[in-house]
């Protein structure tokens, strides 16, 4: 059996204030790093070791896994930072409180646009200082690797290159791996190891700071994953994360 654990960042600043963050770095809330102390703490109760964390290049995820690093007694690992673990890029709804965009276009297009598998919500153009283009920590990846706007379906399509190529592999050979990341990239690893549909992964919500653990065989297909918290918290967290839009 081999293990991986997957962990969605902290309450990050603007998921307090419901605006669409994507690949915008924003600070964790005072609750967010709490909820990231709390995720350490799980880990440790239950003895969880590591031998290596993968983050993004976002600093939510990053300091989520510095607080988690330091609660599990195991800040001496080495953190490897990946940008396709980041966010989704949300394109022109970047920096836009949800609810007013809903008011503005109605829920139904908001929603299709936060949960339809492939469909991205309005592009930017590249002279958008938005765009990650501007971003130098981006500045060695080609102009048109550099998303306008993504998906769903977009950010499985650069994130399952990066499994096959460096995850997986040192799971086979038995390193056991931390990935703190965001939701949406967190949902697109999800659908692929577990094969969730295209229509089930609408509904699939990631709660913040509670560690999700696999159990992987041979083939690395699942054998069970299960979060660390009981039903009602994990309840009340995915129930925030459903209900974001209305703010």
């Amino acid at each position: 059996m081999y293990q991986l654990v997957l962990l969605r960042h902290g309450q990050s600043q603007w998921n307090l204030e419901n605006k669409f963050t994507g690949w915008t770095d924003v600070p964790l809330t005072d609750r967010g790093e709490q909820e990231a102390h709390q995720a350490g703490q799980r880990l440790k109760a239950e003895d969880y070791q590591f031998d290596l964390v993968l983050t993004n290049l976002l600093k939510r995820c990053i300091k989520t896994a510095w607080i988690t690093m330091e609660e599990i007694d195991q800040m001496w690992l080495p953190v490897e930072k990946h940008w396709q673990l980041n966010e989704r890029f949300y394109g022109d709804l970047t920096g836009k409180n949800k609810a007013e965009v809903a008011q503005q276009v109605g829920e139904e297009q908001v929603l299709q646009w936060r949960r339809g598998y492939a469909t991205p919500p309005p592009a930017i153009t590249r002279d958008d200082p938005r765009w990650p283009g501007h971003d130098r920590r981006y500045a060695h990846l080609p102009p048109e690797v550099l998303p306008l706007t993504e998906s769903l379906a977009d950010v499985v399509k650069r994130l399952v290159p990066l499994w096959q190529s460096e995850i997986a592999p040192r799971i086979k050979a038995g390193q056991r791996i931390l990935i703190v990341a965001s939701g949406n990239s967190l949902r697109a690893l999800v659908k692929y190891l577990d094969q969730v549909s295209e229509q089930e992964i609408t509904q699939l919500n990631i709660p913040t700071g509670i560690p999700l653990v696999y159990h992987l065989d041979d083939d690395l297909m699942p054998e069970k994953h299960f979060y660390l918290a009981d039903q009602a918290e994990l309840d009340q967290r995915v129930n925030e994360v459903r209900n974001q839009i209305k703010g």
